[in-house]
């Protein structure tokens, strides 16, 4: 034997071993029809994921670079010569309590399986609607986290959804860091995604046969947010995270923003003993997604010992329609007679809150105690308490940051209700820190928060019910600037699968300017929406949003008092959430029920089209529904619509058309 054969001979005696040595570590979900097979070998770790005998996720690889703060040098956990760790399994079925949700609680039904080789360990959930992972490390020194591997490797090269950051240049990660997490969906195949730009959560894969998986991020705490690259010559997902900033320089938007000038060459400072969870929903259809609790289930608990001060509701809203008010006898703007006239309109509806966006503060000072002279909150407080409204005042982030705690007190103690925090725009470790100290410290004094401008919710809406909503939505500002062919429709038929998966929305609709397709203009100062007016309100009952706001101004509602008293009577929380039927970028219909009445609700694109709304749900009885309809010519005159009251059907199948851009509303209840 050469020596060339005894070398191949000696590597395959030595991979012979190496396979001998690898082991297969498997959960299945309580209903059995998804499985994770985690593989412990000595090139690495990878988890698996199969839906019944389809893989779903094929081998994909995990660890994380960290070095102990007494090190001299980093380590890699769960890679390279990875050794065979202990098992120790587990099973729950319990109710989560959930006072500001789409449902009053929530099953939380699992297997778990824990994985422990020295101070490293590898948690992995196997649900009947996905799977998820995180890793551990227990140690009682402080470590620093370099690079967590969180990749997806997919059998073949699907169609995906996902969302480009919007900022930044191709190839250059650190001008993308900075964005505001808004964008529209490319829908292209894995490999064709641009591999030098940042797409950031949720995003979405489809299989084949109509299997959908649905990829976010859970209990983000202390830790940066993870973006993920495609592109390449083969299907996979890679993780990304953005570096903890080094030096900051205040500026942007009215000086409200914090720039990073410079980073560390880490991730994460003094991590926590868990990271985030790592989430693969696998959905059979298209509507399970749309009322998915997987994020929430996974969220830490309740922080809160007594909820009973949190009020969720609707929001008489300034900013969308530029203070625009006509038919009054002052002059309209940022000033007490134009909030007066706010809060009358929002008593006389039953709209719970009115909100003070941009222009109370004095610009540029990024300093919330600095009022403008044409406003005087206490009056405004007293006014607003006379007529039980509650007020909520804007602030960018940079203002409220820099003094947090003396600006909610002062606030609290003045009466005013919460927060609306703007231009965050980022999701390292050191903005994420914030929004969990704010959190806290808000709900310390009993003060709602709704954080605008920052990224998709991560189950803290279990945690932290006083944060009442998130944007990380391209919402329906984007149509006050949007350019003719710009398309919102299309959009608002795949976010209540992808967006709306990871929780609530601050998607500010409610618009009583309607366009048809090709009359829309963007017109900053009266904006329209694109589509029907059914369009707008079915989406109260369609996207989740526990604080909800009426983006119209009081005197285009006070035109259509009909909408205006629908929309005021649509809860925001809900005691049930039904996904019924949909499909990604074609429609979607769905039910909510609130003590005794349900509604229903459906989007379509722009596409024309005749739906049958399955109301089995229902209990035996005889029911009748108030329904919001398109008008005959909506597809024409984008505000016409139909008002009907009528009995539901006997055989709960209601049939309603869709115009093109449209939509319908409903309210349920018995008789």
């Amino acid at each position: 034997m050469n020596i060339f054969q005894k070398c191949i001979s000696l590597f395959i005696a030595v991979m012979t071993v190496f396979a001998a040595q690898a082991k297969n570590y498997e959960v299945a979900s309580p209903s059995g029809d998804l499985r994770a097979v985690v593989s412990v070998t000595n090139s690495g770790t990878t988890l698996s994921v199969f839906a019944g005998e389809t893989e779903v996720l094929a081998p994909s690889p995990i660890s994380i670079t960290i070095k102990e703060n007494n090190e001299s040098r980093t380590k890699v956990l769960w890679g390279m010569n990875s050794k065979q760790p202990k098992v120790r399994r587990s099973f729950v079925d319990e109710m989560i309590p959930a006072p500001v949700y789409k449902r009053f609680q929530v099953k939380d039904r699992y297997n778990q399986m824990v994985l422990t080789s020295g101070k490293q360990g590898l948690v992995v959930r196997a649900y009947d609607d996905g799977i998820a992972y995180r890793l551990t490390y227990k140690s009682n020194i402080p470590y620093t986290v370099y690079n967590e591997q969180a990749d997806f490797t997919f059998p073949a090269d699907y169609p995906m959804y996902a969302s480009y950051v919007k900022r930044g240049d191709d190839g250059d990660f650190e001008s993308q860091y900075i964005n505001s997490f808004e964008n529209t969906y490319e829908h292209e195949s894995i490999t064709k995604f641009k591999s030098s730009r940042l797409l950031f959560l949720p995003v979405l894969v489809e299989l084949p046969h109509g299997m959908k998986v649905c990829i976010t991020e859970a209990d983000l705490d202390n830790y940066p947010g993870m973006y993920l690259v495609g592109g390449g010559d083969t299907p996979v997902l890679a993780s990304h995270f953005a570096p903890v900033p080094k030096t900051t320089v205040q500026g942007g938007h009215n000086m409200l923003q914090k720039f990073v000038t410079s980073r560390e060459e880490y991730i994460a400072r003094d991590a926590n003993a868990q990271l985030p969870w790592r989430v693969i929903a696998v959905a059979g259809n298209d509507a399970e997604l749309a009322a998915s609790d997987i994020v929430f289930r996974l969220g830490k608990p309740l922080r809160i010992a007594d909820t009973s001060w949190i009020k969720p509701g609707k929001v008489a809203w300034d900013w969308w329609n530029a203070w625009n008010l006509y038919g009054v006898d002052f002059r309209a703007g940022i000033n007490n007679e134009t909030y007066k006239y706010y809060i009358d309109f929002a008593a006389e509806n039953g709209i719970e809150y009115v909100i003070l966006d941009e222009g109370w503060a004095v610009n540029k000072k990024a300093d919330l105690m600095q009022v403008v002279p044409e406003i005087d909150l206490p009056e405004l407080v007293t006014y607003a308490d006379g007529k039980n409204v509650g007020l909520i005042l804007w602030t960018g982030y940079w203002a409220f940051h820099r003094d947090m705690e003396n600006v909610v007190k002062h606030y609290a103690d003045m009466g005013i209700k919460g927060f609306k925090v703007d231009f965050m725009d980022r999701d390292d470790q050191e903005m994420v820190r914030f929004i969990n100290e704010a959190s806290e410290l808000c709900a310390c004094y009993n003060m709602l928060v709704d954080f605008h401008g920052m990224y998709k919710p991560t189950g803290a809406q279990r945690t932290w019910p006083n944060v009442i909503n998130y944007e990380g939505v391209n919402g329906l500002e984007q149509l006050k600037w949007s350019p003719k062919g710009y398309d919102q429709v299309t959009y608002d038929v795949q976010i209540p699968f992808i967006r709306q998966f990871a929780g609530p929305m601050d998607y500010t609709q409610g618009a009583m300017r309607n366009a048809i397709k090709k009359n829309y203009n963007p017109v900053n100062s009266e904006p329209m929406s694109q589509g029907t007016r059914c369009r707008q309100l079915a989406t109260y009952v369609i996207f989740d949003s526990p604080l909800n706001m009426l983006c119209d101004n009081p005197s285009n509602y006070r035109r259509e008092p009909e909408c205006t008293a629908f929309i005021a009577r649509i809860p925001t929380v809900w005691d049930e959430t039904l996904g019924l039927d949909g499909k990604v970028g074609e429609y979607i219909t769905m039910a909510r029920r609130s003590g005794d009445e349900w509604y229903v609700g459906g989007l379509t694109n722009w596409d024309k089209r005749d739906i049958i709304v399955d109301l089995s749900f229902l209990e035996e009885g005889f029911y009748e529904i108030e329904l919001f309809k398109d008008g005959i010519n909506a597809d024409r005159a984008a505000c016409d619509y139909k008002r009907v009251v009528m009995p539901v059907p006997e055989d709960r199948q209601l049939k309603v058309t869709l115009f093109p851009g449209g939509g319908f509303a409903g309210r349920i209840e018995r008789r």
